[in-house]
């Protein structure tokens, strides 16, 4: 991936999301597209995963699956994308536990909130604050590690950053208030996606919801 090339979450960016990933000839392809913002950027990573185990002869995704990896934007609603909840970039992008809900609906992966649990490459959902949904502040990004610097605990990550674009960040410990680990285990499982919209997560758009309710939705045992 590179560096930078700047944030924003405004039309432009998920126009130029979707013609960063194309289905060609049966084939994925996967271009970073810049300016960038954080759900997207940690989907970028997850595609060329799935990509390098094909090329490994490690997975084998069928062309309808690939297809329905793409984002899709609503024609003639420039930068308008696949509602939260709907499809596999849908429920990816959605507030609260977008990724863990997939991972849990399809069974490619286990969530878990320990960071003592944690393994760098796993993807991570970040609560600023205890409001899940409408009114949450959240960043999707890849964990990177655990540290103590001048005394005081951080977390280092990748995503795309405010102000950067792609970029490495650390942040105090402190001021994050739930981490939501997700950790891609059976990629393979992909093709058996269900077609119907996640209606909880599609709700997140409007109202609020508990975390008690997003480890049940995730299949996060304490």
């Amino acid at each position: 991936m590179p560096r930078g090339g700047g944030y924003s979450t405004k039309s432009r960016a998920m126009e130029r999301l979707q013609r960063s990933i194309t289905l060609f000839q049966g084939k994925l392809k996967v271009h970073p597209a810049t300016p960038s913002f954080c759900s997207e950027a940690v989907y970028l990573v997850f595609l060329k995963t799935l990509l390098l185990l094909e090329e490994r002869g490690e997975l084998s995704l069928d062309e309808a699956t690939q297809a329905a990896l793409l984002p899709r934007c609503q024609p003639y609603k420039k930068g308008v994308c696949q509602p939260d909840g709907t499809g596999i970039w849908g429920r990816w992008n959605a507030n609260g536990p977008g990724v863990a809900a997939l991972f849990y609906e399809t069974g490619i992966g286990k969530n878990f909130t320990s960071l003592g649990a944690a393994q760098p490459g796993d993807f991570l959902k970040i609560f600023w604050s205890s409001s899940v949904g409408a009114t949450e502040h959240g960043h999707l990004v890849i964990y990177l590690g655990h540290d103590k610097r001048n005394g005081m605990e951080t977390i280092r990550f990748w995503s795309s950053n405010q102000k950067i674009g792609y970029s490495t960040k650390s942040v105090p410990l402190c001021t994050i208030k739930h981490l939501l680990f997700s950790r891609l285990t059976d990629p393979s499982r992909l093709a058996s996606i269900s077609p119907h919209s996640d209606l909880y997560l599609a709700s997140l758009l409007k109202r609020t919801t508990s975390w008690r309710e997003v480890k049940r939705r995730s299949g996060v045992i304490d």
